[in-house]
């Protein structure tokens, strides 16, 4: 089998790396009935992620989280104390983030993306569930604009002063957004789905001069996603300014807002951290026109873990494969990007009486999951000192894209748990083993 260059040959994480408070909450889990398989947040830990990077950007910055990279309504509210809005991609994300700022006594704020809004989905995004004025729309075609244009004017927006602010999405092709950056993807300047191909901006602006109910509020641009270089990170939102700012004066424009995307990324293996700090001193302050970043793995990927029970060990052939709880039906990412994402073992001396329990030590071993698949795979070639049947494997870099990202429906096995890490003088915690359509909703 030829392995992904990212798993080739590396250790298990010592158990050390995970918090006491982590371990602690994933073996209170069990004893449900069922084997271990869900995620354990750090509320804490987020809202102290989200207050260091509104620090650190300049007072004309907005943050909005990316509901896409955790949705859990408790983390939402938590956020929404500390951020200024979210950036939502369906008409459920925004029901979410508008529930989760008022029960943190906010003002809703959303942004609204994703390059297929259709107009079942406009039409709820305008609904009389998402308070007015609430919502800018990140345009990414003419066909979507003239569609938000009716669903506009459908909902009484077409008055002056109430139009629906839009930002457009930009694919640029201008060399100073086609920066270089480490760890990380380029999403601008190549053929792609999203956004509006930059020779079409100034037919679709003309457009949107013409058309009820929408205004120009200012461009989108997200070309960079999972950047650890906060130096070129910095470069890039430069470069988005100075495009957003020549666009608008060459076409006689009054710019509002500049959206530069997320893509700051975070260490999946030992390494510096991307420097927030670093990287708001070298932004620009823009005066009146407001710099809205969208960040989602940075602000919660590290404040997540997802804990999975070892349901057997299997030697077969020479290899060894450690299946557990669940795979790919709760977390997903570890095989859909090119990143180590690494585990801890986590020992559990308590084992049935008269069972044989298999285990392996000191071997390189695949971890996979519960579905009939050979693609549910967590983790390849990655060597334990010891792993049996009963023990616990933890994955620390889950809060990002984690159970949102995953496939629960296949085979119908029941879906993960979420819940929160309580602080060491905080009540006893057991994990809410919830459906995914409770969990989505409840903020318990």
């Amino acid at each position: 089998m030829e392995l992904p260059r990212s798993f080739a040959g590396a250790p298990a994480l010592p158990i050390d790396a995970v918090p006491t408070t982590v371990r602690a909450a994933a073996l209170a889990s069990r004893g449900s009935g069922e084997p271990v398989g869900g995620y354990l947040y750090d509320l804490a830990a987020a809202q102290t992620r989200a207050t260091a990077l509104v620090d650190a950007l300049p007072g004309t910055a907005t943050v909005c989280f990316a509901v896409k990279a955790n949705s859990y309504p408790p983390l939402l509210a938590a956020l929404a104390e500390r951020i200024h809005g979210f950036e939502v991609a369906s008409v459920s994300e925004a029901r979410l983030a508008v529930a989760a700022a008022l029960k943190a006594g906010t003002t809703p704020r959303l942004v609204a993306s994703g390059p297929a809004k259709n107009p079942a989905m406009l039409a709820g995004l305008l609904g009389p569930e998402i308070p007015d004025g609430a919502l800018t729309v990140n345009v990414e075609s003419l066909l979507e604009l003239h569609r938000l244009s009716r669903a506009a004017v459908a909902a009484g927006r077409h008055a002056p002063g109430r139009e629906v602010p839009v930002a457009l999405r930009v694919n640029p092709r201008t060399s100073p957004l086609r920066i270089e950056h480490t760890h990380g993807l380029t999403m601008g300047g190549l053929p792609s789905p999203f956004g509006i191909p930059e020779p079409e901006i100034p037919r679709v602006l003309r457009a949107l001069g013409s058309l009820p109910g929408v205004r120009f509020s200012g461009f989108h641009l997200h070309a960079v996603s999972g950047n650890m270089d906060a130096s070129r990170h910095a470069d890039y939102v430069r470069g988005v300014v100075d495009w957003s700012v020549r666009t608008a004066d060459e076409h006689g424009l009054h710019l509002r807002t500049i959206d530069v995307g997320g893509g700051l990324g975070i260490p999946f293996e030992p390494g510096p951290e991307f420097d927030v700090a670093a990287f708001g001193a070298a932004l620009p302050d823009l005066g009146d026109v407001e710099l809205v970043l969208e960040p989602g793995r940075w602000m919660t990927g590290p404040i997540g873990w997802y804990a999975t029970e070892v349901v057997d060990v299997k030697h077969s052939y020479g290899e060894v494969f450690v299946v557990v709880r669940g795979g790919i039906n709760h977390f997903q990412l570890p095989t859909s990007w090119e990143i180590r994402h690494n585990f801890a073992v986590l020992p559990v001396d308590d084992w049935p009486v008269g069972l044989p329990r298999p285990s392996a030590e000191r071997v390189p071993v695949m971890v996979s999951g519960e579905l009939c698949t050979p693609e549910d795979v967590l983790a390849r070639e990655v060597t334990v000192e010891s792993v049996r049947a009963g023990d616990l494997l933890i994955f620390p870099n889950a809060g990002a894209y984690g159970f949102e990202f995953a496939m629960p429906a296949f085979l119908g096995q029941p879906p993960a748990w979420r819940t929160a890490l309580i602080r060491p003088d905080g009540p006893t915690l057991r994990p809410r083993p919830a459906s995914r359509v409770d969990d989505l909703t409840n903020f318990r």
